[in-house]
């Protein structure tokens, strides 16, 4: 199968998203897609699938031109997409979610059987493991994706559009799509990997095409390619992998929590006697396999959950009914690991995105009403200070890139100048030159005497930014380690139960 792009184009109001666009797609190759956020890349991808009709230009396969009106059109093509985020229904179960809207019929029924035989031939066939009858809800979000490339699989698809894969994985997890994709490619299948990760693109790509603000810059060998040259196309400036960070300067305990326990079901806690203390000026970061408490911890310092044991303090004081209006009238910002479902509305635009928690401020309006300019006037400003890549304050947040959508949170939470920011995953799906501009802001912060608690998947970012590192293992605070005396190799000893706890400081 042999895909042609030719002159491609899209644009939305305000924004050519992309701008003549020429690329061709062989049979049993990996190619990545890379550039920064808002370069363009899933719209492309979305014009391939038929999510988009584009404004110029045609598609090619094999030779011959083809109308894709919908994705329909795409999958009858042999084209398929697992997305970024998926698109499953939590109620079905997963040989269910494979076969919907394409369902096997026996005697004018779903024939059930035949369903779950076509589930596991194929996850036999690509290894991957997983129970057709499993409820979508009980699956981690590893199984889950899986679920999405069976879909794929299940309707013939041939070039297969990954958008940010591993963005939700875990390395264990990342590593098994890794193979999986290798599986693909090595039975002629064409597959194009939209990622920012460019570790994971110098590891499997066989081609890189990197865009830059809509347009194509050019292709190179995966062989052949560098971190450093790859940053370079896509940001059209050197970038630094590493910020430089000096000795922190910590002052008073922020905040603190003392034997804190938490069940999440009859039999299994979630968290136990979890103990530790995060001063001003400190970058406090918490390392484990996702799913070992991180995500209760966020939610328990931020106001959204009460713990069942000990005591949260902050500033010196217990806060034993704190809730998240209290958590913000104390100073805590928070950037939650889900940006759509509980960072943004996101059909509400970016000047009331940037406001959410504000609403009281005077300088945006009184007696209960908003100001509408001011509120906008407050988003373009935002906007051109985080280098937002977004044609207009009244621009919803759906229609921004993920990794924009990122930039829109931070935003909105550090212009509030808080005293501890909790920032889950602060980097998850950004862009190489926005990392780097992460990095920056949360060191100049911590420099200025910001406290901050950051929970990430990636080590080396733990290890890059962090002062000290916590490490979670089944709940229980196994280690806090001091960052500088540290690497990957015993960071994921600690992570994976390796390594028996030691003295917890």
């Amino acid at each position: 199968m042999k895909v042609r792009l030719e002159g491609l184009s899209k644009s939305f109001p305000g924004v050519r998203a992309v701008d003549q666009v020429s690329l061709e797609y062989e049979s049993g190759k990996l190619y990545a897609l890379v550039g920064e956020n808002g370069a363009g890349k899933s719209t492309l991808m979305k014009l391939l699938y038929g999510m988009l009709p584009p404004d110029e230009g045609r598609i090619l396969i094999d030779g011959a031109p083809v109308s894709l009106g919908s994705p329909q059109d795409a999958i009858a093509l042999g084209i398929g997409m697992v997305h970024q985020h998926f698109m499953l229904v939590d109620t079905l179960s997963a040989a269910e979610n494979v076969v919907l809207g394409a369902e096997p019929l026996k005697g004018g029924l779903i024939d059930r059987d035949a369903a779950r035989r076509a589930v596991r031939e194929n996850a036999e066939r690509f290894h991957l493991d997983l129970d057709p009858d499993a409820p979508m809800e009980s699956l981690s979000v590893g199984e889950a994706q899986r679920v999405e490339i069976l879909k794929v699989l299940y309707r013939g698809a041939e070039l297969l559009i990954f958008d940010e894969p591993t963005g939700v994985l875990t390395p264990q997890e990342s590593r098994f799509l890794f193979e999986i994709l290798r599986r693909f490619t090595g039975e002629g299948k064409t597959v194009i990997l939209i990622t920012h990760k460019l570790d994971e693109v110098l590891e499997l790509a066989d081609e890189v095409d990197v865009m830059r603000r809509g347009r194509y810059v050019g292709r190179v060998s995966g062989s052949e390619a560098s971190a450093e040259g790859l940053a370079r196309m896509m940001v059209g400036r050197e970038v630094l992998f590493r910020v430089e960070k000096g000795h922190a300067r910590p002052g008073d305990v922020l905040l603190e929590l003392e034997g804190i326990g938490l069940d999440a079901a009859p039999a299994r806690r979630a968290l136990e006697d979890v103990s530790f203390s995060i001063r001003r000026g400190e970058i406090f970061g918490v390392a484990g396999v996702e799913g070992n408490g991180q995500r209760e911890i966020a939610s328990l310092v931020t106001g959204m959950l009460a713990p069942d044991r000990g005591r949260l303090l902050f500033a010196g004081e217990v806060r034993p009914k704190l809730d998240p209006k209290g958590a913000r009238r104390l100073g805590i910002a928070h950037v939650p690991e889900d940006r759509q479902r509980t960072g943004l509305v996101l059909d509400m635009d970016l000047g009331e995105n940037l406001i959410l928690g504000q609403e009281e401020d005077p300088a945006l309006g009184s007696r209960g009403l908003l100001w509408p300019s001011r509120v906008q006037d407050l988003a373009a400003r935002r906007i051109e200070g985080f280098d937002l890549r977004a044609s207009d304050p009244r621009q919803s947040a759906r229609e921004l890139s993920g990794g924009n959508q990122q930039k829109l949170i931070l935003a909105r939470e550090l212009a509030r100048n808080p005293a501890l920011l909790v920032a889950s995953q602060p980097t998850r799906g950004v862009d190489v030159g926005a990392i780097e501009s992460i990095h920056r802001l949360l060191i100049e912060k911590r420099d200025a005497g910001m406290a901050v608690l950051l929970f990430s998947s990636e080590l080396s970012e733990l290890l890059a930014l962090c002062d000290r590192i916590g490490v979670l293992y089944r709940g229980r605070m196994a280690a806090v380690l001091d960052a500088a005396g540290c690497d990957e190799e015993e960071l994921g000893l600690w992570i994976t139960g390796a390594k028996e706890a030691g003295h917890v400081s």
